[in-house]
């Protein structure tokens, strides 16, 4: 996953004055473009969050209550590599045609569709052939919606923007843990509503946020293109951006994507509460830690210009937070876990997204290099379930798993120190 930071004012105006070094040339925000932004992140971690959190780990348990972790894990891990291929080709094409609003309309639209299928098969080979495919469409979907970013908002306001729509994690989140619960019972139904939620707000959003068409750019052959998605990590801070978000994401999914099995068979929940009730009381105590988080770790980046600082201090609260179930499987520990977690990640999605948009190499290679760096979004997803199950079936619980989490987000806060363009 990643987040999109975009900002308010005239339609599609003129260009401000040339940006740093790797970032394009900022037109005036259009009006109304923050709002949209946010709408678009929501719906789209709505469905992130609901649909593998809660629907599919619920359909996967039904369908083989003995394996379930070793196939919740298979299917995640294998449906990653759609989103890992799809993101940056999806950018590149959007490059392409000097477009975002049509790819982002498609991939909304084709996801009504494929939530459909989802719902209505009963094997894991075929769960894994939709969830393929509901990956597929929804990155087509955020590679535009994330390239909007380097578009049109200048470098100094990257980090507001990038708070305001850094919204949409935790909203979104909320969102898809009261609906996944709601339909906990439902696939179906419950696979439905996600996708009607991202097929009209893709509708709004094309519909309300017009863009300037940019000038397409010519094919290039395909070794040309593979050559320039590799190109980009060859630039020193972009390389190092993108380890530091690919190790703190995996930290984080290894123990996010299996949330719903660690209620079940770690925390001990009070008399009375399912482990479907408490992951829709954890999202909302998460989220509001989070949107204070995103909130202020965005303006106080930019009020200080300090990135570096933010971001490496986010990604170790991150590692504190894992620690705490670690040490204690009360439910009183997941909550404290969901507070920090909420501070810690919040706050580094936010700075974070605004830092990578000041290091990309080429700004007319925009959408290609956001497109790579989600790479490091979904790529540790293709490692974190195999990872996550390994460990929880050798280890016999989820402890390990915490421990092993909380160092790879302690290193993703050092792999931020040797970017030299960002304070």
């Amino acid at each position: 996953m990643a987040l999109s930071s975009p900002g308010t004012g005239s339609d599609t105006g003129a260009p401000d004055s040339a940006t740093a070094t790797g970032s394009p040339a900022a037109p005036r925000p259009t009006r109304g473009l923050l709002p949209l932004l946010l709408a678009g992140n929501t719906a789209m971690y709505a469905l992130y969050i609901g649909v593998p959190g809660m629907l599919l780990a619920l359909q996967i348990e039904a369908i083989d209550p003995a394996d379930k972790v070793a196939n919740f894990g298979l299917v995640s891990g294998i449906s990653a590599i759609f989103a890992t291929v799809f993101n940056p080709v999806a950018g590149a094409l959007s490059d392409r045609s000097g477009r975002r609003n049509p790819w982002i309309l498609a991939g909304g639209l084709l996801a009504l569709p494929v939530m459909l299928l989802l719902g209505s098969v009963h094997t894991i080979l075929l769960v894994t052939i939709a969830w393929c495919l509901g990956q597929a469409v929804m990155n087509i979907y955020q590679a535009a919606l994330t390239s909007v970013v380097p578009d049109r908002i200048p470098l100094a306001s990257r980090g507001k923007a990038s708070a305001a729509v850094g919204l949409g994690l935790p909203v979104g989140s909320t969102i898809g843990a009261l609906v996944g619960a709601a339909f906990s019972e439902h696939y179906r139904t419950g696979y439905l509503v996600f996708g009607a939620i991202v097929a009209a707000t893709a509708v709004l959003f094309t519909a309300c946020a017009r863009e300037e068409r940019m000038a397409p750019k010519a094919p290039l052959p395909v070794r040309q293109q593979l050559a320039a998605f590799g190109s980009a990590l060859r630039n020193h801070d972009f390389r190092w951006a993108f380890i530091g978000r690919a190790l703190l994401i995996l930290g984080y999914f290894s123990v996010a994507g299996f949330q719903l099995y660690i209620l079940k068979d770690h925390t001990v929940l009070p008399a009375g509460l399912s482990p479907e009730e408490a992951v829709a009381i954890l999202m909302p105590v998460n989220s509001v830690a989070m949107v204070v988080s995103t909130v202020l770790g965005g303006w106080l980046s930019d009020r200080f210009d300090r990135r570096k600082l933010f971001v490496g201090a986010s990604a170790v609260l991150a590692a504190v937070a894992l620690l705490v179930p670690a040490v204690s499987d009360s439910w009183a520990a997941m909550l404290a876990f969901s507070v920090v977690n909420g501070l810690g990640f919040g706050c580094y999605m936010a700075v974070d997204t605004a830092l990578v948009t000041m290091v990309l190499p080429k700004a007319e290679d925009a959408a290609r290099d956001m497109g790579v760096l989600n790479v490091a979004n979904a790529g540790p997803q293709i490692v974190a379930p195999f990872v996550a199950s390994l460990i929880v079936s050798l280890s016999g619980g989820y402890t390990a798993l915490f421990l092993i989490a909380a160092v790879l987000s302690v290193l993703g806060a050092l792999a931020v120190r040797p970017i030299r363009g960002v304070r």
